[in-house]
């Protein structure tokens, strides 16, 4: 039998207060054993479970691993426009005028991801 990816780890200088964003971007909850204070979340969530781990050392360099969004429920611009109430930030805005792109974005703690544009808007411009 092969491995499975079990969590997706992301060190960060809160845990709580990451995951509680990445839970709120994911439509998805914090374990119930997850406080404030807790060097360690994780985010239940139906693609994959993120684990955010408190580490002393500030983010230094571009992201090695990132992840990629693809919304269900709504455009990629509107849930840009979502992520960024939530706390997010606009990094590099790759979208174009054809619909076609991409937004690079940043968490609060300054990890890139990018959000795609929805099964919908594929099937649109194919």
């Amino acid at each position: 039998m092969s491995s499975l990816v079990r969590h997706v780890t992301i060190d960060c200088a809160d845990a709580y207060a990451l995951a509680s964003f990445w839970a709120e971007v994911l439509d998805a909850k914090l374990a119930d054993d997850d406080f404030p204070g807790d060097p360690e979340a994780l985010v239940d969530s139906p693609g994959a479970n993120l684990l955010f781990i408190q580490v002393p050392e500030p983010k230094a360099v571009k992201n090695r691993v990132h992840l990629d969004l693809q919304p269900q429920d709504r455009t990629r611009d509107e849930e840009v426009e979502r992520l960024i109430a939530l706390g997010a930030t606009l990094v590099d805005d790759r979208r174009n005028a054809d619909g076609t792109g991409w937004a690079t974005m940043a968490d609060p703690e300054g990890n890139e991801f990018c959000v795609e544009r929805s099964g919908a808007e594929r099937a649109a411009t194919s």
